[in-house]
């Protein structure tokens, strides 16, 4: 079960989409450890260097922060600031920005039922 828990490997890297940016161009890296056969759950890691950018999600996201802070607003301006030893869920339909003051490591665990892979006619 250890390993489960462990960012293992270099992880798959990426920068955020033009579109979605809106400071900086942080580079972030995930370390997906379980999805289920469906494809609607799936737990890992996430790691992103400082920079803001706008989010929607689709998704249910419990998150555990285990490093740095980031500060998450949504369109109405609501806003938390979240910092390791945090944990807290984004809903399915948040939609705002989320930005990455101190380079962030959080676990996340998402649930995403229209991502279920469904069988094709034959």
């Amino acid at each position: 079960m250890q390993k489960l828990f462990a960012a293992d490997g270099p992880g798959d890297s990426y920068f955020v989409a033009a579109d979605k940016r809106l400071v900086g161009n942080p580079r972030q890296t995930v370390w997906v450890q379980y999805t289920d056969p469906g494809r609607a759950f799936t737990v890992g890691l996430w790691r992103s260097e400082p920079g803001k950018w706008k989010v929607a999600y689709t998704e249910e996201e419990y998150c555990q922060m285990l490093e740095g802070s980031s500060r998450i607003e949504a369109v109405d301006g609501s806003s938390m600031t979240v910092r390791s030893g945090d944990s807290f869920v984004i809903p399915r339909v948040f939609v705002g920005t989320w930005e990455v003051v101190e380079e962030t490591t959080k676990r996340f665990v998402i649930y995403e039922p229209d991502a279920v892979m469904r069988p094709t006619a034959g």
